[in-house]
């Protein structure tokens, strides 16, 4: 019999990242809000560090599986739902760029460089998987599909710092073009093919991140808030209200990883309204962001403490999770 340890190693999901992508936006969030409220008092450096050692962590547990069963990882790279997940890694990278951009720019620009790099092959590679392909169904379509794409909308926000714009444009219109075509395939499963299973559910928390995300790259790129990055900004906040009067749903949900989906999106539209504030000046949006931050620490409370103790009752990283 294969001995514990080994068995969860083998187990050991890349979508452990999502936790990291979580946290990384949970740093910026409360790093924004200290600059832009004026805070005395600067949780974002406790934050940062944390979320460090979350990556290290994980990225040596995970090379650890590589290397001990390179099937298994290779198996969600083929795999249909896996597959969405594995960009993850690449994503945590780049929020890692912008997290640590202002205390170690030369740190963040070689984060940035490799999470690109290594995002921009995934998606490629995502893309060929999808139109090449025997496998795929509509029951496999779920919004973490949003991830590989749609992701390359983060590129920018430390990129404009660390390349020429243009490599920053590049990225924001692939993300920019693929977040529509995905919520027409998206609404089409939900609407006509029944619910998400259980377990995903809180994935529909993702639909909240690419126009918040692409808010915050267009005023990052553009320099101001204009009619199209209010565009961004209210659709945003739309699915944050949307799933907030579904919220009923999601308290009653078993515990899954998945349950990381989330934090990511709640954490850009947290930042997108304080930097919707720090450019208008106006105090509802002042409001809205400060509602959302504390909502934004609650729920990263609850998902480390209930994600400690699905470790402990080895609930997670055990087979068919």
């Amino acid at each position: 019999m294969e001995p514990i340890a080994e068995s969860r190693l083998k187990n050991f999901p890349i979508a452990w990242f999502s936790s990291v992508m979580g946290m990384a936006g949970f740093s910026i969030a409360w790093s924004r809000a200290e600059h832009i409220f004026g805070l005395s008092l600067h949780f974002s450096p406790a934050l940062l560090a944390i979320t460090v050692l979350m990556f290290v962590v994980l990225a040596v547990a995970y090379l650890f599986k590589l290397l001990r069963y390179p099937r298994d990882a290779w198996g969600e790279v083929q795999h249909p739902v896996k597959l969405a997940f594995v960009p993850t890694l690449s994503i945590a990278l780049i929020l890692l760029s912008i997290a640590v951009l202002q205390v170690a720019p030369g740190v963040s620009q070689s984060l940035w460089l490799i999470g690109s790099l290594l995002h921009l092959v995934l998606t490629l590679y995502v893309l060929s998987s999808w139109v090449h392909h025997d496998r795929y169904e509509i029951a496999h379509l779920n919004p973490a599909w949003f991830i590989p794409v749609v992701g390359n909308i983060l590129v920018p926000i430390a990129g404009v710092h660390h390349a020429p714009a243009d490599i920053s444009w590049f990225f924001f219109s692939l993300g920019l073009f693929f977040w529509p075509v995905l919520t027409a395939i998206l609404f089409y499963r939900l609407i006509f093919h029944g619910s998400l299973p259980e377990r995903f559910m809180p994935t529909l928390f993702i639909f909240i991140a690419p126009p918040a995300v692409g808010f915050i790259s267009w005023v990052t790129l553009t320099g101001g808030v204009d009619a199209f990055a209010r565009i961004l900004y209210y659709v945003a906040l739309f699915f944050t209200l949307l799933l907030a009067s579904q919220v009923g749903q999601f308290v009653r949900l078993k515990f899954f990883l998945s349950w990381w989906a989330y934090s990511f999106p709640l954490a850009a539209v947290t930042i997108a309204s304080l930097l919707m504030y720090r450019e208008t000046g106006s105090m509802a949006y002042a409001l809205i962001a400060t509602v959302l931050l504390a909502v934004l620490s609650l729920v990263i409370a609850l998902l480390l403490g209930r994600t400690t103790v699905a470790v402990v009752r080895r609930e997670i990283c055990v087979a068919g999770h």
